[in-house]
């Protein structure tokens, strides 16, 4: 958090005290993984916008057309690499798909930082300068211990943990650490029967709630559900639908969007972990700004693991309508 402070005031101070000419005409363009329609995504465009609008920047934000599609997005980096922007704001949703697209966009003195999601190995493992986003495994790690605090006193405890998008960095890593946290819960608890189940969901809100309604159908002993993204909220729905009383399912997952805060209300999610989208827009435009401008390396920020509990749901409401939670 200091680092994040302190980055931020040195902007805010340049930008105050430097002409803005020095960022006029700076070209910066923004290729992730995820389409128009992912909600989450809204916010981080806000950031993004804010941030290019203050530097008056010519900003693009390129979304693909099929959700996670990591071969659209790869099309989409090298066709706007294609036109040498200044920098280059990305998600390294994989390994190996786009190490040598970007090893090629900093050979061509393009800046290059990762946001909302890093290769798993960090900087050693791809050219980015930077990353702006969540530790995952943390996150996920975090999101369990907090909601061992909703499971019962006693009896078997039965948890289900969706992969949104398998393969993918960042679904994996939160997964994994959901998984290492209910393993210690095991381990701590021998006199308890412990299922740790993975279960393959999607990012299609009505292919979860199939997929995920299944299987609470199948197994009606199902404690709790855990989903890498934001999509247990469709989840929650159909729980509504079929008159199963909130909390029958505990339910925790990722993101603070409407539909999340609607089902927070209504007491059908428990715990959520907001990653602060919109800092993942914001800060990547003003590090390629110092980066350009003043020779200031990129460095890496966490924007956080905050966990957010029913009770936090109505302070929430207004930012989420301004598009920024």
């Amino acid at each position: 958090m200091k680092r994040l402070m302190t980055a931020g005031v040195l902007a805010a101070s340049l930008l105050g005290t430097t002409t803005i000419a020095n960022a006029q005409g700076m070209n910066i363009v923004f290729t992730h993984h995820s389409s128009a329609s992912n909600p989450f995504w809204q916010a981080v465009k806000k950031g993004f916008d804010d941030a290019c609008a203050k530097i008056e920047a010519n900003c693009q934000m390129v979304f693909t057309q099929t959700e996670g599609a990591i071969d659209q997005q790869a099309a989409n980096m090298m066709a706007s690499l294609a036109r040498s922007p200044d920098a280059l704001l990305t998600t390294i949703v994989d390994n190996n798909a786009f190490d040598q697209i970007i090893q090629q966009a900093r050979d061509n003195g393009t800046i290059v930082i990762a946001t909302n999601v890093d290769d798993t190995e960090g900087a050693d493992g791809n050219a980015r300068q930077a990353f702006i986003g969540q530790g995952f495994v943390p996150a996920g790690y975090a999101l369990g211990k907090k909601m061992s605090e909703f499971f019962p006193e006693d009896g078997p405890i039965k948890a289900v943990i969706g992969i949104s998008a398998p393969g993918q960095n960042w679904s994996e890593q939160r997964g994994a650490g959901v998984i290492k946290y209910l393993e210690e819960f095991k381990e701590a608890n021998p006199d308890r029967e412990v299922t740790i189940e993975r279960l393959d969901t999607g990012t299609d809100g009505a292919v979860v709630a199939e997929r995920v309604g299944a299987y609470l159908n199948a197994n009606p002993d199902t404690t709790v559900y855990f989903d890498t993204g934001l999509w247990h909220a469709y989840v929650a729905q159909v729980l509504a639908d079929r008159g199963v009383e909130p909390g029958s399912v505990l339910m925790g997952g990722f993101d603070i969007v409407a539909e999340v805060l609607q089902q927070m209300e209504a007491g059908y999610i428990q715990v959520q972990v907001d990653q602060q989208p919109y800092m993942q827009g914001f800060i990547p435009v003003m590090q390629a700004y110092l980066a350009k401008n003043f020779g200031l390396s990129p460095s890496d920020v966490d924007t956080g693991q905050g966990l957010v509990l029913q009770e936090d749901v109505e302070g929430l409401w207004e930012l989420a309508k301004q598009g920024v939670r």
